[in-house]
Order: C-alpha cells, then structure tokens, then sequence
C-alpha cells in the first residue's frame, strides 16, 4: 500500500456534493482506503486572464492508502471526474468543473511522463491545496523539487487569495 493524497475541487453544480460523491467513489474501489478527509475550504477559482469570472470553488483534501502505481490511481481520479459529469478537454483548462481530482503526492515518488507528474507541479503555488493538505499532514515531505513539509510550503505560498472554511466535513463514514 502507497500513501497518496488528492485534491478535489468543485465549482459548478452541486459543489459539496461532488466532493462527497468523490470521496465515496474512492470508498467503492476494493485496492483504495480512504484514511482521512480535509476540512472543506471556499476560494474564489483561478482563472487564466484577471478580467474572467467563475463561481467560487469547494476544495479538500483527502488522504488514501492504494496498491497500484500512481497510472493506476490517476485512472481512478479520471473516472470520478467522469462520474461527476466533468469531460476532460485541452481547452478546458481553467474552465470551470463539477469535479477536479488532483493526484499531489504518492508517497516519495517523482516521475514526469505525458500524462502525470508527481508530485504536482503547481502545489506550493496554490493556497487552496496547501490550506486543506496542511490539515491532515503539516509533516509530510513533499518530494523534489520541493523536499519541503506541507506547512512550510503553505508558509511560503505565494497566492494570496482568501480562503474560507466551510466548516462542512465531506464524510464521516470514513471505513
């Protein structure tokens, strides 16, 4: 068993919905167990230009044990997403999304293909994952390049957009 943790992120529909539809799709799966859930956490969406506007996101983050490789666990994230309505496009980008499954970190594994980079690439640059991240595992050492703990790279994050706790846990049901 690896440990991984994903972020999740909602920002058409409903929101806290396809969080906890997210989290229950990763119960489902017999080779994943779902460890701990985030806080849930309100930011305004990040988007490509200053002048765009989108609805806010719901973000989380959760903490798994899965056996399989990371392609295994990115398949599963790409399937929730799916379920959730969303259809991956280039174009979609920084469109908004019923539901964004993020793979940060799988244990201290590094790799760089086409399709996955580990750990994300965008993780210190993003409050929004830190925030939630830091709630579960402020200790944990995000491989290189960072080679940081989650709370240092949340001290030193750059993105200064508010960040409100929701305050709603996305399950308690947590096997």
């Amino acid at each position: 068993m690896q440990t991984a943790y994903l972020g999740l992120g909602s920002n058409l529909g409903d929101r806290l919905a396809h969080l906890r539809g997210a989290v229950k799709g990763l119960q489902r799966h017999d080779d994943v167990r779902v460890v701990a859930v985030s806080p849930v956490y309100e930011t305004e969406a990040h988007t490509k230009s200053p002048s765009e506007s989108q609805p806010d996101f719901l973000n989380a983050v959760v903490q798994i044990e899965v056996e399989g490789g990371p392609e295994h666990l990115l398949q599963i994230a790409h399937a929730l997403e799916r379920e959730a309505g969303r259809r991956r496009a280039e174009q979609e980008q920084w469109a908004p999304r019923s539901l964004d499954v993020d793979l940060l970190a799988v244990n201290d594994v590094v790799r760089q293909t086409e399709r996955l980079t580990l750990p994300h690439p965008r993780l210190s640059e993003r409050r929004f994952v830190l925030r939630p991240w830091a709630d579960l595992a402020p200790a944990f050492v995000v491989p290189s390049p960072f080679e940081e703990t989650v709370d240092a790279l949340l001290q030193d994050c750059p993105d200064s957009t508010p960040i409100r706790s929701v305050g709603e846990p996305l399950s308690t049901e947590i096997d």
